[in-house]
């Protein structure tokens, strides 16, 4: 078995390299960990969360190895791993949760209480979230196995998919959480704030779901391109029409049933003011423009700390909301992380027997490790695509 390994490390904002980083062990610290196994990374995918961190938007330290959407290979398993055997293909919910405390029971696996000292919740390779090595490497290693990893049925079914089944780590589970908080079903009219990759799933979600009208809003001419290729309807907030206008164009009113926000604390003003930093934008929009009684659903993240904020209010999460209005309209939110195992196997079938085209809604493109420095600088400039990293030369 290979001793040696290599991972994405951010070094300071706007800058990330590949490097050669430790093989990983089975242990926390210094006591052994027998529940955890070791991946070979089939693949693992960059997130528009890790470029939160890599554009210096959070307090993430230097040297911190990235990557919380993984699928891997076991290669190695921990005496006390019942269920997962090597050889198995098997997809890491960016969750860490250990399956013991009173949140993971409650299937709250988001928000567990015993894998971050900090704070509840955890996640690999992410500020703020425990300290656990990120997974844009060759290896990595997976505690809480039995519980965590979600086993591909037929390894050869697997890798014959596997562009759609990576995305089963964060961001279609992700896009899915958002519109079925949201309360998206039949015949909803749905509109998605940001058509980024995690955007995207949520309106490739949203149609799964039965949506009789999925609109989405970006800034970017290519991004809205690629929700038009599946279907979505599309509003360019970089027109000073209107959204609420926009919006009436298309369903002949300026109200919709459900709204999902996928942008999160970096959001833009629309229209002349597109180019200036407005955090708390899409929030109010989506109060302006969804029903009384309506479900706005938040996977778009928002954080406590960024140093690179607008305003020291901003700096430390405090927004302008409009609450006023949301309560009078007796919206519903939901936040926090998606809990990703809620979802997953179930999204895995729908895409095991055809029900969805993940991959070509996202616009996957496969990259080498040593080219994910420059997926992170075309992701970064506005690509529509979603970059996965290929670390072993194991996806066709």
């Amino acid at each position: 078995m290979s001793s040696s390994n290599r991972g994405v490390a951010y070094i300071k904002p706007g800058v990330v390299e590949v490097q050669n980083i430790e093989f990983p062990k089975l242990a926390l610290g210094d006591r052994k960990c027998e529940h955890g196994v070791i991946l070979k990374i089939v693949s693992t995918n960059i997130c528009g969360s890790d470029q939160h961190m890599v554009r210096g938007r959070t307090t993430a330290p230097e040297g911190l190895i990235l990557g919380h959407e993984i699928t891997g290979e076991v290669i190695e398993c921990g005496k006390d791993v019942e269920f997962i055997k090597v050889g198995d293909i098997c997809s890491v919910p960016f969750n860490i949760a250990c399956g013991r405390c009173r949140n993971c029971k409650e299937g709250k696996t988001g928000i567990c209480l015993n894998v971050n000292p900090a704070r509840p919740g955890a996640a690999y390779g992410y500020v703020d979230m425990g300290g656990w090595v990120g997974g844009q490497a060759e290896y990595v290693m997976v505690p809480y196995a039995d519980f965590n990893l979600l086993k591909f049925p037929d390894p050869a079914q697997a890798m014959e998919k596997i562009k759609d089944l990576t995305l089963l780590s964060d961001i279609f589970p992700t896009g899915f959480h958002g519109a079925y908080s949201a309360g998206v079903g039949p015949g909803s009219i749905v509109y998605v704030a940001g058509a980024g990759p995690v955007g995207l799933a949520c309106a490739a979600s949203c149609q799964l779901l039965g949506a009789a009208v999925v609109i989405v809003g970006d800034m970017i001419k290519e991004r809205l391109d690629q929700a038009k290729s599946f279907g979505c309807e599309v509003v360019d907030l970089s027109l000073d029409a209107t959204l609420e206008d926009q919006i009436a164009n298309i369903i002949g009113d300026n109200e919709i049933d459900c709204g999902v926000d996928c942008v999160g604390f970096e959001a833009r003003g629309h229209g002349s003011c597109c180019g200036t930093e407005q955090p708390a934008t899409v929030l109010n929009s989506m109060m302006a423009i969804t029903r009384a009684g309506g479900g706005i659903g938040i996977p778009g993240l928002y954080v406590t700390g960024d140093p690179g904020a607008v305003d020291e209010n901003a700096k430390v999460g405090n927004l302008s909301i409009r609450i006023g209005l949301g309560w009078a309209k007796s919206h519903h939110f939901t936040t926090g992380q998606c809990p990703v195992m809620k979802y997953h196997r179930q999204l895995m079938q729908a895409i095991l027997w055809d029900k969805i085209d993940i991959a070509k809604a996202v616009n996957v493109q496969v990259i080498s490790l040593d080219d994910s420095v420059k997926g992170y600088q075309d992701f970064d400039g506005g690509a529509a695509k979603k970059f996965v990293i290929d670390p072993h030369a194991m996806i066709a």
